[in-house]
């Protein structure tokens, strides 16, 4: 057994799928949680910190989890909605007044949360280090058309909707995201989960390892995804920069781990309220279930059915018909079922290739899905 922790006899599989993968090299080091009705049947994790294998996994090592930090973001903005204080179908103008300029006046808060607001990348060119000024990121977006028109066709907004989001967060609240965060949500429960890492949790941090680089011709991308993904020029070694792990970047910089991960998320799957204390109502959680858009995505080149922030069934997660999810670059990735009262967290430092590659978190959600039934 090469995972520390504990899992109860009905989720052991969850453990049996971990152990495999560190021991075939799958994965590297990694951490998995679940929670079932209300408890946590599984907190494992095991393998190493660095490529070397020198350094172990620990229970409170923590990562950058990429795109799985919109899950904090979505439910930050929904929090608000709940309290009355943001219109999920308000133009974004109405609490960013310099929002609306070059046509984005009819741009509403859900198409930022559904990644349908046409501004999938950067106006402008930015250097990997602009994306810890938020005032230089926001006001490229604030100044820029949309590339498509919104609400017509997803098309992934890999790190701008973080800023999107985050910048009417600041608005409405006067706090950066990332403090908000920290005060109504994580403080609160205990979750180990940063947007925004202090320097003084750098000591427990397992750099993300790259993954290796595709065989010529490999990937094929659409002019989009190539406009898009070149708009910063950042790459997978990225957050082995201290600028970045200690900046605010909502889309894509949260550092925590799937006990973490899957604390927060907890919510969700619990109909609003996790550890005892209610963050959404029971309302707002439905909203989450509502399809935004369904089609094809030609930034991430898949199929994509959005509700309102998380992911839903589709393709190439075929999760339940009341379930939501989201992952992260390299293969991060969590699932809320509603009805199971299932949250799955699973988060690793070994990257698998694609923007959406995620085989080894399907394979852990499947295994806890499939106990969640005995």
């Amino acid at each position: 057994m090469l995972t520390e922790g504990f899992t109860t006899e009905q989720f052991a599989g969850v453990r049996e799928v971990l152990d495999a993968q560190l021991t075939s090299g799958a994965d590297v080091g990694a951490s998995v949680c679940v929670h079932h009705r209300g408890e946590v049947v599984v907190d494992i994790w095991g393998g190493h910190t660095d490529t070397d294998r020198t350094k172990p996994w620990e229970a409170d090592t923590i990562t950058n989890v990429w795109s799985t930090t919109k899950t904090m973001t979505f439910l930050v903005a929904l929090m608000l909605a709940d309290r009355g204080e943001l219109d999920l179908q308000a133009p974004v103008a109405t609490y960013w007044p310099e929002f609306a300029a070059n046509g984005k006046a009819g741009i509403e808060v859900r198409h930022v949360m559904s990644h349908t607001a046409g501004l999938s990348g950067f106006g402008e060119r930015l250097q990997p280090e602009e994306l810890a000024d938020w005032e230089r990121c926001t006001s490229v977006l604030a100044a820029q058309e949309p590339w498509w028109e919104p609400g017509t066709m997803p098309g992934y907004h890999a790190v701008t909707q973080g800023y999107l989001l985050g910048e009417v967060v600041r608005r409405i609240t006067g706090d950066t995201i990332g403090t908000f965060f920290r005060r109504e949500v994580a403080e609160p429960l205990g979750a180990d989960f940063h947007i925004g890492l202090p320097e003084s949790e750098e000591s427990r941090v397992a750099l993300v390892i790259p993954p290796p680089k595709p065989e010529p011709g490999a990937i094929t991308a659409s002019e989009l995804a190539i406009r898009t993904f070149l708009s910063v020029r950042m790459g997978a070694k990225t957050p082995h920069h201290r600028w970045w792990r200690g900046a605010e970047i909502p889309a894509a910089n949260g550092h925590g781990n799937a006990r973490s991960v899957a604390l927060v998320q907890s919510i969700i799957a619990n109909r609003g309220e996790t550890s005892g204390q209610r963050f959404l109502s029971s309302t707002t959680i439905e909203r989450i279930l509502d399809t935004q858009i369904n089609g094809f995505d030609p930034v991430l080149g898949r199929e994509s059915h959005m509700g309102m922030g998380y992911g839903l069934s589709n393709p190439s997660m075929p999760i339940g018909p009341r379930a939501c999810y989201w992952g992260g670059f390299g293969g991060s990735v969590v699932v809320m079922d509603l009805d199971a009262q299932l949250t799955v967290a699973y988060m690793m430092n070994k990257m698998e290739l694609g923007p959406s590659s995620n085989a080894r978190g399907i394979a852990v959600a499947m295994a806890a899905a499939v106990a969640a039934t005995r």
